[in-house]
């Protein structure tokens, strides 16, 4: 996996990569109340905002990873949004995106270098 400075991880799966929220963001976060995920088949850019969520706390963006195009969302995250807390890193996983570059993803950190990042 890897990660981004926006507390998001990515795993590639096949020819597509997964995007979601880490353990750590859905901690600060709290108690996920909303989520609003993008179209299938609606191109986004790098730091494009894609997915909002609402929690108690705050209302937060996510942001494209990767430049890329949305091939599949996570449905039920929008009648269950809890479940970003529950499995953020795992079930709750937001969208997959089919990008041109897989390279683009060594320029992101790994998952020891995201521990030192939240460190």
């Amino acid at each position: 996996m890897k990660y981004t400075e926006e507390h998001e991880w990515l795993r590639v799966e096949d020819d597509v990569v997964v995007v979601g929220i880490t353990a750590h963001a859905a901690e600060q976060l709290g108690d996920v109340v909303f989520v609003e995920l993008p179209e299938e088949g609606s191109e986004v850019a790098k730091d494009d905002e894609v997915v909002v969520i609402e929690s108690v706390k705050a209302a937060s963006d996510i942001l494209a990873p990767l430049d890329g195009e949305i091939v599949e969302v996570n449905g039920p995250l929008v009648d269950e949004p809890g479940k970003v807390n529950e499995d953020p890193e795992g079930e709750a996983w937001f969208f997959k995106m089919k990008v041109e570059d897989l390279s683009a993803l060594d320029e992101l950190m790994d998952e020891a270098a995201y521990k030192d990042f939240i460190g």
